[in-house]
């Protein structure tokens, strides 16, 4: 109520005006005191109760939105200063810009970055393009680490059409920053009759911290003097280049962010002349090129031009370094890298013995490129993901955190993916355990409450800006094979029986994230039937597409049921699931935890008796998803809009799925790697009659079989190398690709070594499966200079992206027969 002049509180009654503490007596006055407190207790109590309620809805609102971003409540398994120079300083250098064709930088989350830029001069390009970041543009004839141990040293070569690029780089031990490197830059020609003029460059830049100085003599980049709080004081010198002809020139300047680099280094570019006999422009560096606006200098290129042969050296030593000695160049350079080579030689001999297996010269060093890329290409990321839930309107920032992760294509995927990593580190485990160890453990500190792992890793500016839009956000209801039960089931065969309290202190982290992790496949990807699981991220509503995608399930365009509903089950997700309970069992009953249900969930997965009565098609005759289905599809333009105007041109609408018969719940009987699920993860009893008619499929060249390996998608299905949209070609209906083929492999070697009355028939299917891949992809390597991500099913060509030496590196597994 309001308050007159004199501040005294007013009440009325019948019009009459009642003195300060006066009370009503008529009796029929509604508001007697008793009911009047009553009603102020009870509206005031309605307050509040619908206050709380409100508040309690919202905070409940937030919660729900917050869940994707919080971290599982769990000690993680990489502490977080397991990286640092202190505590691991032998990987805290390293080539972990995996997306450029030589770039290092360290394990810390915004470490200086350096690495190496080159041209070709007088090509009539203008001006003529730049190499830096891995691009398929570029059409290197082939490019590809082919020594590579994952800590001290690395040998490359990139090949131009006409010359060669040859890069090494050596770390050493010393001082309280991780030690120091050099690295050498080699152009040679191709021809010793062509002069040939390229510009190598060479350079340091920082990521948002950190100071620059460059040190000139008679304008000549000599060093650079740096500091930042990874590395303390630094410096990058440069010993004066080998080669004819010389000129050089750089570039002092800012660049906004790393992304940038190239573009910066563009548009710095200025033309000058060679000399009197060069008529064409030749391309320099402008110098120091600061924006006036700019907070400082971040960014430092030293350029050398040359006629080819050239010789860089790039020497990196540390201010806390105080007893080097000698500097790492010349001489003492190549006496080190000879050691390193031998030794490098020496452990992978040791390692895969593919002498013994009958290989000649050709072949090994085809697998030491296979495995040294997959080596050398391991990055260090830092960043947030991209992530949206049914509860947030618009995507969310995930927590920043590190990620220690190969890559699956250094040019078209240089970044983690979940299912991918899992075949990784089936040979990264082979090479160096411990490394494996520190990859998965990184993957499964980034599980958030849920058990939830984001399946596409897109951390920083410089990964980010190699994806689409339309690929950055990740949604916490999709899934990826969770392939890391894969090593991780050779690893704890080690680890539990260690008594080194490292392994177990490992062990003892890595299951409390495994279990949620495996109870969120269990909650997030169960089908509606018993004992059933289904893939989400399929899109009933995707009217332009063929079959609608399963993207979560790794196996993209692989056909599903026609017409996607929450009663699908897929065979292949049931059988990652039975691996894991496996593995989940045998982890648990090492730390005396409950392992039992575990066990049983195993038993139950694994029975197959019930396996063939959710998955087995009679009609088929074969292992098969189940789902509303029509094999009668097509995509078809759609009819023009009615009314056009005379004379006026349809618009070209995209086409669209037509069903020319009804779907029905049935079994999808598209033959392939689904169907062979059961197979291939070694789930089929040995003496089962099905194994026999798998085994006998598996060499039906109508069905699977090629002379380069089996094909994704029989050749008698109606959407084998069928296009998927009017414009996506075929991806997995048809090609060959190495990850099914390993696993298949590995199924007929353990079958082939079993007793049952097949082992014969997988031991002859074994040898011919694994020659025909290993001929095959040794032929192409030497052909095209890469390993690819598939192969022809046609003619064994290499296909997609490349080098993809991901899991196609599992070709030095094959090789070694390693399994």
């Amino acid at each position: 109520m309001g308050r007159d002049q004199g501040g005294v509180r007013r009440r009325i009654k019948h019009g009459k005006d009642l003195l300060p503490n006066e009370e009503p007596h008529d009796p029929d006055w509604p508001y007697a005191k008793g009911h009047m407190d009553w009603s102020a207790k009870l509206v005031g109590f309605a307050v509040v109760v619908i206050s709380l309620s409100l508040v309690a809805y919202f905070r409940y609102q937030q919660h729900l939105r917050d869940i994707i971003i919080t971290p599982l409540d769990a000690p993680t398994i990489i502490a977080s200063n397991a990286s640092t120079p202190a505590v691991n300083p032998d990987r805290f250098w390293g080539t972990y810009r995996s997306q450029t064709y030589f770039g290092l930088k360290t394990r810390s989350p915004k470490s200086p970055v350096f690495g190496a830029m080159w041209l070709t001069q007088f090509t009539n390009k203008m001006p003529p393009p730049i190499r830096h970041w891995c691009d398929q543009g570029d059409n290197l004839l082939g490019y590809s680490w082919l020594m590579h141990d994952g800590k001290s040293f690395g040998v490359q070569e990139l090949e131009e059409p006409t010359y060669t690029v040859k890069t090494e780089f050596i770390k050493r031990a010393g001082g309280d920053h991780g030690g120091e490197w050099t690295a050498r830059i080699t152009m040679t020609p191709k021809k010793t009759n062509q002069a040939v003029v390229v510009s190598g460059m060479f350079y340091v830049a920082l990521d948002g911290q950190g100071s620059l100085q460059p040190v000139l003599k008679r304008n000549v980049l000599t060093e650079v003097a740096g500091e930042s709080e990874e590395l303390g004081s630094f410096s990058l010198k440069f010993p004066r280049a080998k080669t004819e002809n010389q000129k050089g020139s750089h570039l002092i300047t800012y660049a906004p962010n790393l992304a940038q680099l190239t573009d910066t280094t563009k548009a710095s570019m200025r033309v000058e002349a060679w000399d009197k006999a060069r008529t064409q422009p030749y391309f320099t560096l402008g110098g120091r090129l600061v924006p006036k606006d700019a907070p400082g200098v971040n960014f430092i290129i030293k350029e050398v031009t040359g006629t080819l042969p050239l010789e860089m050296e790039i020497i990196f030593e540390s201010g806390s370094f105080h007893n080097r000695p000698n500097t790492l160049e010349g001489e003492v350079f190549s006496a080190a890298l000879k050691t390193h080579v031998g030794a490098f030689n020496k452990k992978f001999t040791d390692i895969f013995q593919l002498e013994k297996k009958g290989y000649g010269e050709k072949e090994i060093h085809v697998a030491k490129a296979a495995l040294s890329n997959m080596i050398g290409s391991i990055g260090y990321f830092y960043g947030s993901s991209l992530v949206q839930s049914e509860y947030n309107k618009e995507p969310v920032n995930y927590w920043e955190a590190p990620l220690f992760s190969g890559v699956p294509s250094r040019p078209f995927f240089p970044r983690g993916f979940l299912w991918d990593e899992g075949f990784h580190n089936l040979l990264i485990s082979r090479w160096d355990e411990g490394l494996s160890l520190e990859i998965i453990g990184h993957w499964l500190d980034l599980m958030n409450t849920e058990g939830w792992i984001p399946r596409e890793q897109i951390l920083g500016v410089e990964a980010r800006a190699k994806v689409p839009a339309e690929f950055v956000v990740q949604r916490n209801k999709n899934a990826n094979p969770p392939t890391f039960f894969l090593p991780l089931k050779k690893l704890i065969h080690k680890m539990v029986g260690s008594t080194n309290s490292r392994d177990q202190g490992y062990l003892e982290a890595l299951y409390p994230r495994l279990k949620t992790w495996y109870s969120w496949y269990n909650t997030s990807q169960v089908g509606s039937a018993g004992s059933t699981y289904r893939w989400r991220g399929r899109d009933a509503k995707a009217v332009n597409q063929l079959n609608p995608l399963t993207l979560t399930s790794g196996l993209d365009d692989y056909p599903r049921a026609s017409h996607p509903t929450d009663d699908e089950r897929h065979v292949d997700l049931r059988c990652w699931m039975a691996l894991a309970s496996g593995v989940m069992a045998e982890i648990a009953k090492s730390l005396n935890k409950d392992w039992q249900e575990y066990a049983a969930t195993h038993q139950l997965l694994t029975d197959n008796t019930l396996l063939d009565s959710l998955h087995w098609s009679e009609k088929g005759q074969q292992y098969s998803d189940y789902g509303l289905h029509s094999d009668r599809v097509k995509l078809e333009k759609p009819p023009p809009p009615p009314h056009l105007q005379p004379g006026q041109r349809p618009p070209d609408l995209p086409k669209i799925r037509v069903t020319v018969s009804q779907p029905k719940q049935k079994f999808v009987d598209a033959f392939g790697y689904v169907s062979l699920f059961p197979f291939l993860l070694k789930i089929v009893n040995s003496d089962s009659p099905k194994l026999y008619k798998i085994l006998t499929d598996l060499k039906d060249p109508g069905l699977l079989w090629s002379e380069y390996g089996l094909r994704s998608l029989a050749r008698l299905n109606k959407l084998y190398n069928r296009f998927n949209t009017e414009h996506d070609p075929p991806y997995w209906r048809g090609p060959i690709w190495i990850n099914m083929n390993y696993l298949a492999l590995g199924a007929l070697h353990h079958y082939a070594h079993t007793s049952g009355p097949y082992k014969e028939l997988a031991g002859e299917i074994y040898n011919d499966l694994r020659a025909n891949l290993v001929k095959n992809m040794v032929k192409e390597f030497q052909r095209t200079g890469y390993i690819w991500e598939n192969y022809s099913d046609k003619t064994g060509e290499g296909k997609g992206s490349h080098p993809f030496t991901g899991w196609s590196a599992l070709l030095v597994l094959i090789m070694g027969e390693v399994y």
